[in-house]
């Protein structure tokens, strides 16, 4: 419903003004400093080992910790943001990811490292599930806001591996500080812009939030395939991005080679975020999409299985353009929702499950891995997820609404 120019009421009574180049400058800061505070951390694991005595038991668990924060308090975002609003909580978000970020790197113990890495990666979870809803009740842009957003994660996620040891190299005795240190100084710059965002926002009122929505959500059959889809795809991307470059290297290849392929794949990740939220915008069906995203799974992880050093750039390119699946559920959480409560809760039930699912992936491949003694029967594995992403992806190119159904029906059968 239009108010007047550049300003628009978002079903709750509160208008909300139109904060053009602010609000997309906002989504990419967000977007990219919720990712590095992860990805940063395994490069520079050795120097951790050395300079805080962080042992290889509290190493794994620092590896595994992305995942399950950002499933287990990334469930804690909805019911936080009825108190404070989707602004002051992803503002809040951004205070603990600085703040865990920033102590971490002072601190020479690893218990206390390991803690504040838990609580930096809480803050990113809040802001994974609460960004699409804040876009959501935006007046315009919210294609090229998502966009932005999808890039930006794609971008911080492989910055934050690509920058931490060269990086903490150049900054000599315990480059590490310094080097995840920088990331919790962009997570500030993140937080002065939305303080900008939250002067701006005052005095419009932030949706309610829904009520008992989120327990509705189980009977919507596109959020449960949106979830599956989450969950398949990001268990692929943390495969790869765990184990991918072992695998090359067990084929023969190099560790620098193996590194630039990684970085291929992941490559073709930032452009899939620049393309598929305006190709959901303008598709009649998302079908063949869904359908190509698996396919391209089962090729590059059947190349992989045959043939891994023989075209492993072949192999490493089909991969990384299947996962556009990751661009794509992103901007379907908000494409499939029309209320930003539900978008909310949408992605409040997504990106939690979704993330513990993924999570599981590399912890299963290191144990088949190490029963089986090589990656064959892994890749094979790997290669049927392909059919599962293709389903799930058929499932949610349906042009469906949560909201539709979740809304209770009458005795007729037509939603209330």
């Amino acid at each position: 419903m239009t108010d007047g120019p550049g300003v628009r009421r978002d079903g709750s009574g509160g208008p909300l003004p139109h904060l053009g180049l602010l609000a997309l400058v906002a989504v990419g800061l967000v977007a990219v400093n919720l990712r590095p505070g992860a990805t940063s951390v395994g490069p520079v694991l050795a120097e951790l080992e050395a300079g805080i005595g962080l042992s290889p038991a509290a190493a794994g668990v620092l590896s595994a910790l992305p995942g399950l924060c950002f499933g287990a308090l990334g469930a804690l975002a909805v019911p936080l943001s009825r108190r404070l609003g989707l602004t002051g909580t992803i503002l809040l978000g951004l205070v603990v990811v600085a703040a865990g970020l920033l102590l971490r790197v002072l601190t020479g113990g690893a218990v206390t490292f390991v803690l504040l890495s838990a609580l930096a990666l809480g803050g990113m979870a809040v802001g994974n599930v609460l960004v699409p809803a804040w876009i959501k009740r935006q007046p315009a842009d919210r294609v090229r806001l998502m966009t932005v957003y999808g890039t930006g994660l794609t971008v911080g996620g492989a910055s934050g591996a690509a920058l931490a040891a060269p990086v903490a190299a150049a900054a000599g005795s315990d480059g590490w500080r310094p080097s995840l240190g920088l990331w919790g100084l962009a997570a500030v710059s993140a937080l002065l812009v939305w303080l900008v965002v939250a002067r701006r926002e005052r005095g419009a009122v932030v949706p309610e939030d829904g009520g008992g929505a989120a327990g509705r959500l189980v009977r919507s059959p596109t959020a449960v395939a949106l979830t599956a889809m989450f969950g398949v795809q990001s268990m692929n991307a943390y495969v790869q991005f765990g184990w991918l470059p072992e695998i090359y290297r067990d084929a023969g290849l190099s560790a620098t080679v193996a590194g630039l392929l990684t970085a291929m794949l992941t490559g073709l990740g930032i452009v899939g975020g620049l393309v598929m939220p305006t190709v959901i915008d303008r598709s009649r069906t998302l079908a063949p999409w869904m359908v190509a995203f698996g396919g391209l799974a089962v090729l590059g992880y059947t190349g992989l299985f045959l043939a891994p050093a023989t075209l492993p750039w072949l192999w490493a390119g089909l991969l990384g353009l299947s996962g556009w699946a990751f661009p794509t559920v992103i901007a379907l959480i908000n494409a499939r929702s029309r209320h930003p409560r539900v978008t909310a809760r949408l992605s409040g039930f997504v990106q939690p499950v979704g993330y513990l699912i993924g999570a599981s992936g590399p912890f299963l491949v290191g144990l088949i891995h190490a029963w089986t003694g090589d990656w064959r029967l892994v890749l094979a594995l790997l290669a049927l997820s392909g059919v599962a992403l293709t389903l799930t992806g058929l499932r949610v190119s349906r042009p469906v609404f949560v909201d539709d159904e979740m809304a209770p029906a009458d005795p007729g059968g037509a939603p209330a």
